[in-house]
């Protein structure tokens, strides 16, 4: 049985799904960096999808994403020295981690068969989060990290939509 191939779409609706679908995540974008909405009417937490690159591999496909995780801080005012910064970071780093874990090693995989030559997405290896704020409409701090997802790929050449001639000279 021939591998369906997940394409870039079936990708992004998965992880838009998981924004969608994850407790902590109020709002899921995607686009370039510039696409984040950040005005005031935007619910918070907010996770970003920018996708960045693919990469061909022997056996598959490596999708890699920038995701942007943010909550509003609320800055110190004029009568208190009080900011919800610390709890921002805390409580983003661990919806952070657990986008990570689903693409790791989870039930919650789309995927979820006994047959064995379903795909799945893979995630492997370390990540590197790093803390951000930014100031716009509202002030937002968060964590940012490199999402590389592989999916298998059969890299059929049969059903490629070209005239049956030959290409070489």
């Amino acid at each position: 049985m021939a591998i369906p191939n997940k394409t870039y779409k079936n990708l992004v609706d998965t992880l838009k799904a998981l924004g969608t679908h994850h407790r902590q995540i109020h709002t899921t974008t995607v686009g370039d960096i510039f696409d984040i909405s950040l005005e005031d009417e935007t619910l918070y937490p907010l996770m970003h999808i920018n996708p960045i690159s693919v990469t061909t591999g022997r056996v598959g496909l490596t999708y890699n994403f920038q995701i942007f995780i943010m909550d509003v801080v609320y800055p110190t005012g004029k009568y208190t020295d009080l900011t919800n910064d610390q709890d921002v970071y805390n409580d983003v780093l661990q919806t952070c981690v657990d986008v990570i874990s689903i693409f790791r090693n989870s039930k919650w995989q789309a995927q979820l068969t006994l047959d064995i030559d379903a795909p799945v997405y893979f995630a492997e290896g370390d990540f590197t989060l790093e803390p951000f704020s930014e100031k716009f409409d509202n002030a937002v701090s968060g964590w940012v990290f490199q999402l590389p997802i592989t999916v298998e790929n059969d890299f059929q050449s049969c059903d490629i939509p070209m005239d049956n001639t030959y290409i070489g000279q």
